[in-house]
């Protein structure tokens, strides 16, 4: 009985040719070119480079083990699955190929279309954030009807304003799980920091911090604690870009800059 050896980065088979058992020989081309199917290598071109079994041994081969079902699909032994499992609950937000590149590292070469069978035949399951619609039809117009009436301004006396908000442990991320859904601790008192600031060709507001939920009242209060510094940036004679809050199109806020454009 005689023995060779084919092996490549990925695969090895041990072909064994019994040159009196034809039958034998037969049932080794079956197993070899199911190992090849079973990793992953459907070619029969391929599997005839790396094993020199017969071509047209080959395609019959292939042909009978899809006609019966019996071309298995490959499947995570039980390390492979003690990494995933581990890599899973270390980091529940990462993507299915990251996971096949680190599952690489441990010698371990399967595709991410087995891996996410895996953890579906365990009970994981990884949700998407909830979607939130885009800009509708009449907000692009009105965007559009805004840029060609401004098209011809000049913006060298121009801040740009707005705020926005700071929170730590936030609970943003999707994580994989399976049964019950995660929770995640928060402590009692989650601190929240608001920023304003501005913006113009010729520099840039300093940052105003609070914690206090800002109102009409409160932004008129802010504006007027920048206007000294604004005015020196912009050299008292600007004017102000923000967007449609409430809180910026208020009567109080409008009296305010109104007031301030007449002096």
């Amino acid at each position: 009985m005689q023995y060779n050896f084919f092996v490549d980065n990925i695969h090895f088979c041990i072909y064994i040719k019994a040159s009196n058992m034809t039958s034998s020989r037969l049932e080794t081309h079956r197993q070899t070119i199911l190992h090849f199917l079973n990793e992953g290598v459907c070619n029969a071109q391929e599997i005839h480079k790396l094993t020199n079994i017969p071509l047209s041994t080959i395609k019959y081969n292939i042909k009978k083990l899809k006609e019966n079902g019996n071309e298995k699909k490959r499947r995570l032994h039980q390390p492979q699955r003690g990494f995933s499992g581990q890599f899973i609950r270390r980091n529940p937000t990462q993507s299915l190929r990251n996971l096949a590149v680190k599952l690489s590292k441990y010698d371990v070469n399967i595709s991410y279309v087995t891996i996410k069978r895996h953890l579906n035949e365990l009970g994981y399951k990884n949700q998407l954030p909830i979607g939130t619609p885009m800009l509708t039809e009449a907000h692009k117009a009105k965007r559009v009807e805004w840029a060609k009436k401004h098209i011809n301004d000049s913006w060298e006396k121009t801040l740009f304003s707005d705020e926005t908000a700071f929170q730590l442990f936030r609970n943003t991320i999707k994580h994989w799980y399976k049964c019950q859904r995660p929770t995640k601790r928060f402590p009692k008192n989650r601190q929240k920091v608001f920023a304003w600031g501005g913006f113009s060709v010729r520099g840039k507001t300093s940052l105003f911090c609070f914690t206090q939920i800002m109102d009409a009242k409160f932004y008129v209060e802010i504006l007027e604690k920048h206007l000294q510094e604004i005015n020196r940036m912009l050299e008292n004679n600007w004017r102000l870009q923000q967007d449609n809050d409430p809180k910026y199109t208020s009567h109080r806020a409008k009296e305010f800059l109104r007031e301030m454009s007449q002096k």
